[in-house]
Parts: structure tokens; sequence; C-alpha cells
């Protein structure tokens, strides 16, 4: 605890740093209050019902900072930004000319993420649409007049390039990254809310569920953060080289391997994926005129089901699945024994070339293993708290607690960078 709140205390007494906080809380408080400026043409009670009910809304909800459940003029958030990110991440990998961009440092970064900022737009628009008619068919949007619908669509849009530029403004003038800051913000936002509506909720027999819910959810909390924060570091030697009259290399240095290299990603591929069927099976449950397909989205939703144990399993290994995609993505071995070997360097017991990448491959298979079974474990963890305490009101999610820790973790080490560099500023100063 020292370690976390140490960084934010010194950085308080730093006036330049002071600034960045006040800039950084300062578009917190707008942000929230915009995200509590209503469309029109919306029943929120039932709005509200609806997402206590469907997970894959409650997600998407995280993802807006928590702007989706008000549908308010920011509704979507940063969804489509996300999509556009995690698109362009994809495409880097299949066209060599984004891969060559990717390479070209500072600029290469801005130009992909110009390419990400306009690709949202489009994205934007059809979710508004998606989302408006998803609403539409559950009777929440009221809204009958074409006109009001394509404002409605239009604000969305705009509201989501309003929450992309505040978190561009938060990242730049402000303390860390500024989109998951954003998310941080309307996960814990919704906190006493649900704090509220747990404790109206609660009996007295409950309190010992509440207790053990309590200690399950710490302990979970504590082994997000050792996770996160693992690293299995290969050391890597460097040989000795004339150049002139000096003498480079022959030091050692550790490349670190993530065990959670891949993050949140693969919980929201699988998320996507795993709560499709229900989805489609509450469409055709609503086709009266066929009986077969009424039957279908019947099967659909009861194998489905987000408590049962087939939608469970399968929810659990698709995110191992994705997380091994995603860490093949993202972490070529091919590529950094290449690097390796252009600077003279060697992992010890390892011939450079091929048989380095083939050693990197095989330790990175083995402890992305341990880091897809945490994500899994964390991805399911609601129902099996649910299932054991049989508390279902929960203060957030799995998927919601992974990302409060990372950014709280990431926000700590960017304060202490910060001050890190003023003090070398200083001394040099001096």
């Amino acid at each position: 605890m020292n370690r976390l709140l140490s960084p934010i205390v010194n950085s308080w007494k730093s006036p330049e740093l002071r600034k960045k906080i006040i800039v950084t809380v300062l578009i917190f408080v707008v942000f929230r209050i915009f995200a509590h400026i209503p469309l029109p043409g919306v029943d929120r009670a039932k709005m509200a019902l609806l997402f206590a009910q469907n997970q894959f809304l409650g997600l998407l909800d995280i993802f807006s900072g928590g702007t989706l459940v008000n549908f308010s003029i920011m509704a979507l958030g940063l969804n489509p930004y996300i999509n556009a990110t995690i698109i362009f991440q994809l495409l880097t990998i299949v066209f060599p000319k984004l891969e060559e961009l990717s390479k070209e440092g500072e600029y290469g970064r801005e130009k992909i993420n110009q390419y990400s900022r306009l690709l949202t737009v489009p994205l934007a628009a059809v979710q508004s649409i998606g989302m408006i008619a998803l609403l539409k068919n559950q009777g929440i949007v009221t809204a009958m007049d074409p006109l009001i619908i394509v404002s409605m669509i239009i604000t969305m849009t705009a509201g989501t390039l309003l929450v992309m530029w505040f978190g561009e403004l938060v990242t730049e003038y402000g303390i860390g990254n500024g989109i998951s800051l954003l998310i941080f913000v309307g996960i814990v936002g919704r906190l006493p809310v649900v704090l509220g509506r747990t404790a109206s909720v609660l009996e007295p027999e409950g309190v010992t569920n509440l207790i053990l819910f309590v200690i399950m959810a710490i302990t979970v909390i504590c082994a997000t953060v050792y996770v996160n924060e693992a690293v299995r570091r290969i050391p890597v030697h460097y040989a000795r080289r004339i150049r002139g009259n000096k003498m480079l290399g022959g030091n050692v240095s550790y490349l670190p391997l993530r065990i959670n290299q891949a993050g949140v990603i693969p919980i929201i591929f699988a998320v996507s994926l795993v709560l499709l069927p229900s989805l489609i099976g509450g469409f055709l449950q609503q086709l009266q005129t066929s009986s077969i397909a009424m039957t279908v989205g019947r099967l659909l939703t009861s194998a489905f089901n987000p408590d049962g144990i087939f939608y469970n399993g399968m929810y659990f290994l698709l995110v191992l699945g994705f997380t091994y995609f995603y860490t093949a993505v993202t972490f070529n071995p091919t590529k950094i024994a290449g690097e390796i070997q252009k600077y003279g360097g060697f992992i010890p017991g390892i011939r450079p070339g091929t048989p380095t990448a083939s050693y990197l491959n095989y330790i990175l298979t083995r402890i992305t293993l341990a880091g897809a079974l945490f994500l899994g474990f964390i991805a399911i963890f609601p129902s099996v708290g649910r299932g054991i305490t049989g508390i279902s009101t929960f203060l957030i999610g799995g998927t919601g607690m992974l990302i409060v820790v990372s950014v709280v973790l990431e926000t700590v080490k960017a304060l202490e960078a910060q001050l890190v560099m003023r003090n070398y500023e200083g001394f040099l100063k001096e």
C-alpha cells in the first residue's frame, strides 16, 4: 500500500505534477457530467433492467466508461475506438506496409493512431444504428420519428469522438493513459450505486456469504497484481567487440517475458463470441411465425445460460485460445531472436538464430499457459463467486477487476517515472 500511495503523495509536492493531476481530475469531472446527459426517447427503467440481465451489454458498458447504461450522449463511449485500435493491431501483422509504418518510431505510431481515429467514425455510426435497433426491438427506444433517430445516431457518434478527445487530453496533459483511465473512472464511478443496491437486498443470514465474497475478491485482486507484475527474465549476453580504441559489449541484460502478455483483450474477444448465441437465441424466440426458429432459440438460450456449466466451460476455453492467439500476434520470437543476433547477443547455452527463436517460443508457450489459465478464471469468477456465496450483485466483474488493477499499477508506474525524470533534471541543473 505504501508503494502505491508514496508516488501520489510525492507527485503532489511537485508543482508541475500537481498541475497534471488537477487537469486529469477536471477532465474526469467533465466526462462524468457528460455521461449523465441523456438522449431523448429512451425508457431508462427498462434499460437498467436489460443491462442487469445481459452480461454482453454489461461488458459494453464497462468499456464505454459507464455511459451506456444511462444511454447518455456518450452512450457508445470508447468501444468504437478500442475496436478500431484492435483492428489496426491485427492489420499491422497482415499488411507489410503497416508493419513498416509501425517501426518508424513516434511518426509511425501517430500515423496509425490517426488511421484508428478515422476508422472510429464509421464504426461509431454502425454501432449506434445497431444499438438503437436492438433497444427498439426490446421496447426501450420509444422514438419513432426518423429525424430523431438520425439525430440520435449523429449525437452518439459525436459523443464517441468527444470522449476519445478527453482521453487524448489526459494522455497529453495529465497522468497516465487517458483511454484506460476513463474506463477506470467509469467502473469506479458505479461502485457507490452497486454498494447501495447490495446493502438494500442484503439479509442478516447473508452476512457470512458477503464476508466470504470479500475474502475471495481480495484474494483475486492480490493474484491479479502478482500475475500482472510477474515476468520471466531470460539472460542475454553480448560479446565483446573492439571499435577503434574502445571495447564495446561484454555486458549482460535480461529479456522480460510477461506471464500475462495479452492483457484483457482475450476476454473481450471471448465474451463477444460466447454471448452471441444467446443474443441470437433471444432474437429467434421473438419470431412468432416459425416454430422451428423458436425451438432453436430456446435451445441456444438454455445452453448458453450465463450461470450454466456449458456456457462457463466454453467461455474458459475461448479465453485460453484467444490468449495464445493474441500473444502470438503481439510477440514474434523469430523477430526478437533476429534483433538479439543483430546486436551480437546470445542466450547462454542456446545458439543464435533459429535455435534462439525456438527456445523463446518454448518458454513463451509455457508461461502463456499460466497467464491463460489465470485469465480464464478471472473471466468466470463472477459465476464461481455467485455459485459459492449466492450473492447475485457483484461490485465489479472479473474483467472490470482486471482493468482496475492494471490501470492503477500503470498509473503508479507513470507517476514514479515522472518523479525519477524530475530528480535527474534537478541533478543536472545542480
